[in-house]
């Protein structure tokens, strides 16, 4: 069972400062733990009779390694959840931090960089897609969704496990990029895309769900797209949402 302590701590990291103090975030549901296990610093689980059987040496590895196990029921685990319907397990896990050279890998491949991205489930959707399309690399700016909240975690679905999100300030990181990799960037004045060439490296920039793309950041992409809508001007929805957006604008590159 779950301690009164132990529930008041993961209640507790649905806050970011109380992860940022700690370092850890959690995830939850057998698929998503599943695929973090192996890439991820597991500090705490908590997981049905059904789930630790099936994980008997996993779980036994990290009982010898120190990490405490409680085996719960159906409702404790929804005590401790954020979910509606939580799923045999949740765990806490260690944050990663990457060090990456972003011209070395702009250079041989696309990335992401996402501008104020502040809806939580837009950030982790966006992260999965990117592990779709086989994108590895996302740049966040300062003013982004936590990738570790809850809410983005799930929304990834494992692609945290496979996509390496970066916290950086955007202006300077772009002022650092060599003047040979391109910067993408989706804009309403922008050009269709489906008429430009495209690159399979480089940097496609995504823009905030209200205001778009900054003028700091905007000020250095060299290739700015416009997704048309159909047929040509025809009234219309003002925008889309933005992990759509990166959805058609990830497969036109892929498509090429």
């Amino acid at each position: 069972m779950i301690s009164k302590n132990r529930l008041k701590y993961v209640r507790s990291l649905e806050m970011k400062k109380y992860r940022k103090a700690e370092g850890v975030f959690v995830a939850e549901g057998h698929k998503l733990v599943g695929d973090l296990l192996d890439v991820f610093e597991c500090k705490y689980l908590a997981a049905t009779s059904e789930w630790l059987s099936a994980n008997a040496a996993w779980v036994e590895r990290q009982r010898r390694s120190g990490v405490e196990v409680d085996e719960v029921t159906d409702e404790e685990l929804k005590r401790a959840s954020f979910q509606e319907t939580p799923q045999q397990v949740l765990a806490v896990f260690k944050q990663l931090t990457y060090e990456v050279d972003v011209n070395e890998v702009a250079r041989k491949q696309l990335c992401l960089v996402l501008d104020d991205v502040q809806n939580p489930g837009n950030l982790g959707t966006i992260v999965r897609l990117a592990d779709w399309f086989g994108i590895e690399h996302i740049f966040c700016s300062k003013g982004c969704a936590d990738i570790y909240n809850p809410k983005t975690v799930q929304a990834t679905m494992g692609g945290i496990a496979r996509v390496q999100v970066h916290e950086a300030d955007l202006p300077e990181l772009l002022s650092r990029l060599d003047k040979d990799i391109p910067v993408y960037g989706t804009f309403l004045d922008g050009e269709n895309m489906y008429g430009k060439e495209l690159e399979n490296r480089g940097l496609i920039v995504m823009g905030n769900e209200g205001k778009g793309v900054s003028k700091e950041v905007a000020a250095f992409v060299t290739e700015r797209l416009y997704i048309p809508n159909y047929p040509e001007g025809r009234e219309t929805s003002e925008s889309l949402n933005v992990a759509i957006a990166t959805a058609i604008v990830c497969a036109e590159f892929r498509r090429r």
